[in-house]
């Protein structure tokens, strides 16, 4: 069946300025068959009052919990958050229980994301088998299950001569390593940053934990020829070390997350595990340079490192709780809001930021509106705001700094492979309705 929508505006992908246009897909094939002014017909029509048309967004880097923790979130209920922010494709972190360093594992992730019928579902694999940093897993077997990365995000690897061994087996398959940069040795039981951590009686995890570890890989990856991702960038050191890096052709590709280009641990004044979160909220001069590196490009995609936790556990104080926040719903509306709206970038390059770079990083189809690529597709209303309430999440994360927010930018419908996985009225999971 053929499905035309009709009445929004569509980004330019190359002008980045929205324009009047049609998108016409097979729902069968999911694929984009012909955008713009003079589209054919299709079997059925959806009909948009001006809403912004924009490319299904990608994220590199989220938490599902399952299997292990499906009291905080499962593949089903990850995906369906998901949709809700308008990504059809999210990549998911391996530190399950047990963790996904096996071809079985990877293959039960893949077949659960698409029974839940939302969002693409990548399962990014271990690097160590156990996430226990020693041995590690067989990364061709892996990639062949469907894998789209590795790491043992949650932990870095600490033993340099065995992340060398992975980044020369990961560049020999053709993987992106995407590490969680933090050296035990220097972090040791922080929990939050400098100044934030003094005022709360707590230990620190200084900004050199996550820097040492950068340069560390820097220097490895150029030497091997690898592809090294870096995870959710916090620190200016950091900042600086991949623009070195860039600058002398290395293969690194790095994440920002929205609450480390919007928050700093200045907000930190009382013991509320709500901004408790690995890589720590930095200082605003961090946050500034981490701005910075996204505005130019040295940080090269948006990530959520989407991270639910139940209530109880985040109840139990900043020493005490785990570390994370959720994300995936309300990202593109803080960012579009701060960041767009304030004239400190394009929508245009904060889609591509959010689409199409993640994306090619990670080596998936995908991320932009053209014909013959997947019909994954965001329809967002840029022109109503409202404040973000966790009690209207559909992940079962509540846990955000941002609640009572005004943001806009707020997903109405999301397509993902021809078919509507999300509506601002509800979930539709059987395809489109008149």
């Amino acid at each position: 069946m053929k499905i035309r929508l009709d009445g929004g505006q569509l980004l330019d992908p190359v002008t980045g300025a929205l324009v009047h246009a049609s998108v016409l897909w097979d729902d069968q094939t999911g694929t984009v068959l012909t955008i713009g002014t003079d589209v054919p017909e299709g079997d059925r029509q959806i009909v948009l009052d001006g809403e912004a048309v924009l490319p299904g967004f990608v994220d590199v880097h989220v938490h599902l919990r399952e299997p292990g923790f499906e009291e905080k979130e499962t593949i089903a209920t990850g995906a369906r958050a998901a949709a809700a922010g308008g990504f059809t494709q999210i990549a998911c972190m391996p530190n399950t229980q047990p963790p996904l360093d096996t071809s079985e594992r990877i293959r039960s992730v893949i077949a659960k994301g698409e029974a839940a019928g939302a969002a693409r579902v990548r399962p990014i694999a271990c690097i160590t088998q156990g996430q226990q940093g020693e041995a590690l897993t067989d990364f061709a077997a892996l990639k062949a299950a469907g894998a789209v990365a590795l790491s043992d995000d949650g932990r870095g690897v600490q033993h340099g001569g065995r992340m060398r061994e992975a980044l020369v087996q990961a560049a020999q398959v053709g993987l992106p390593l995407a590490i969680h940069a933090e050296d035990e040795s220097l972090s040791g039981r922080g929990v939050l940053n400098g100044k934030a951590a003094q005022r709360l009686g707590l230990e620190a995890i200084p900004p050199e934990a996550e820097a040492a570890m950068i340069a560390r890989d820097l220097l490895i990856a150029e030497q091997v020829g690898a592809h090294l991702h870096v995870c959710h960038v916090s620190v200016e050191p950091a900042v600086s070390l991949i623009r070195w890096a860039k600058q002398r052709g290395v293969h690194v590709t790095a994440e920002v997350t929205p609450h480390h280009l919007l928050l700093s641990d200045d907000i930190i004044d009382r013991d509320d595990a709500v901004y408790k979160v690995n890589p720590p909220l930095r200082t605003e001069a961090d946050r500034m340079a981490c701005l910075e590196g996204f505005l130019d490009g040295t940080l090269d995609v948006v990530a959520t490192d989407h991270a639910p936790h139940t209530a109880d556990e985040k109840s139990r104080g900043v020493a005490a709780a785990p570390f994370g926040m959720v994300g995936i719903e309300t990202s593109f509306q803080l960012l579009y809001t701060h960041l767009v709206e304030t004239g400190r970038m394009s929508l245009g390059d904060l889609v591509d930021r959010m689409a199409a770079r993640p994306a090619k990083a990670f080596g998936l189809k995908g991320g932009v509106i053209a014909p013959g690529q997947p019909a994954d597709i965001v329809v967002v209303d840029l022109r109503r705001t409202r404040s973000i309430d966790p009690s209207q999440f559909y992940s079962k994360g509540r846990n955000t700094p941002f609640a009572g927010w005004p943001v806009a930018g707020w997903p109405q419908l999301t397509i993902c492979g021809g078919k509507v996985v999300f509506s601002a009225q509800g979930v539709r999971e059987e395809g489109i309705s008149q």
